[in-house]
C-alpha cells in the first residue's frame, strides 16, 4: 500500500535545524500517526510522503513557506504589562493564547520590562528550513469517522 489522500500513516521522524540540532524526534516513543491529505503535518513533508510505502526512508528539507511559514514581524508587538491581568511572574518563553480579529492565536513572550511585555505571534519554527529524516512504519486505510473528523482515532491518534 502506498500513501495517498485518506491514508492513516505512522512515521518515525527526526526534525533538525540547518545546523543539525534536534528540534523534535519520535525516537524512544511510538511512531507519529497522522491522516494524510488533511493538513495534519507541514505541507512540504506531507507532499514528499505521498506515494511512499512501508519501510521507505527519506530525508527532506522543507522551506519555511511549506513548513511553519515565513516570519511576520507584524506579529511581534509590545503590550502593556497590565493587560496580563494579575499574572506577576511573566518570563521570556512563556506562551499564552489570546483572542484576535483572526481568531485565537498563541503568543510567546520574548521580552519583559517593568511596564511592557513584548510578545511574538509567529510559530517558534517560522522562518526556519526544517530538515526531516523520516521512515514510514505503517499505512492503513483511514476509517470513515477519521476522515469526517480530519484526524486519526485510536492508538497513536485522538480518542473521543
Amino acid at each position: 500500500m502506498q500513501i495517498d489522500s485518506k491514508s492513516a500513516v505512522a512515521i518515525d521522524y527526526k526534525l533538525t535545524d540547518a545546523q543539525g540540532t534536534v528540534i523534535d524526534s519520535s525516537e524512544g516513543r511510538e511512531p507519529l500517526w497522522y491522516l494524510h491529505g488533511f493538513d495534519n503535518i507541514v505541507p512540504g513533508l506531507e507532499r514528499e510522503l505521498s506515494g511512499k510505502g512501508v519501510g521507505d526512508r527519506l530525508q527532506v528539507e522543507v522551506a519555511p513557506a511549506e513548513g511553519y511559514g515565513e516570519r511576520n514581524e507584524a506579529l511581534k508587538q509590545q503590550v502593556s504589562r497590565d493587560k496580563f491581568g494579575g499574572v506577576d511572574d511573566l518570563e521570556e518563553g512563556m506562551q499564552f493564547q489570546a483572542q484576535t480579529d483572526a481568531g485565537p492565536m498563541v503568543f510567546t513572550i520574548v521580552d519583559v520590562s517593568e511596564e511592557v511585555v513584548t510578545v511574538d505571534g509567529n510559530h517558534p519554527l517560522a522562518g526556519m528550513a526544517l530538515h526531516f529524516d523520516v521512515t514510514v512504519r505503517d499505512i492503513r486505510e483511514a476509517t470513515d469517522e477519521e476522515i469526517s473528523h480530519g484526524h486519526i482515532h485510536g492508538p497513536g491518534g485522538h480518542q473521543h
